[in-house]
């Protein structure tokens, strides 16, 4: 469960990665996300039968909310800090609903037998995870050297349910559907 991400930010974010990456040298423990999947994951739902992804389905349409979403992409860091770092991300200031949209689909998804996450919700857009600390100097450099970054902004009343299939390349994200959730119940 997602929401999309126009392509004026990943085009932003994709320079920026540019960037950051080319400081750091073809051969690092940096494993890059593909910028054109990205997307503000709210839940992973994992593996799911047909006849689950159907009730799962119906109960994201159900999901609400009074007004649209506002986020604006911002920043980057690190998980769960530079010195020994495990993700590097964007960042993501939203409106105060999107975390409340993201509890109430925890809430229905686990009412499915869909484990809640643990871990607090915190939007971000993961560029990078680190199978090693190589290269990590050379990134936090040019992160620093390159200062705040502003990569967008997104208003929007839509979420996505998308499926992913892990390919040799990455991962392929297909959307299986769209569910609108500012305003009343359609």
């Amino acid at each position: 469960m997602a929401v999309e991400i126009p392509g004026e930010v990943k085009a932003a974010i994709a320079e920026y990665v540019a960037k950051v990456r080319s400081a750091c040298g073809p051969r690092t423990g940096i494993r890059w996300a593909h910028v054109e999947g990205m997307h503000v994951t709210l839940k992973f739902i994992g593996e799911a039968p047909p006849e689950r992804v159907e009730k799962i389905k119906t109960a994201l349409g159900e999901v609400r909310s009074g007004q649209a979403v506002e986020m604006r992409f911002r920043d980057t860091g690190f998980f769960p800090n530079a010195r020994h770092p495990r993700v590097f991300w964007a960042g993501i200031e939203a409106s105060a609903n999107l975390a409340e949209i993201a509890a109430d689909v925890e809430g229905r998804l686990e009412k499915l037998g869909i484990a809640r996450e643990q871990r607090a919700f915190k939007p971000h857009l993961t560029l990078a995870r680190f199978k090693s600390e190589d290269g990590v100097a050379e990134l936090r450099e040019a992160v620093a050297k390159l200062g705040a970054q502003e990569f967008g902004a997104l208003t929007t009343g839509e979420l996505h349910l998308f499926q992913s299939v892990l390919k040799p390349g990455g991962a392929v994200y297909t959307k299986l559907a769209t569910f609108g959730f500012a305003g009343e119940a359609r």
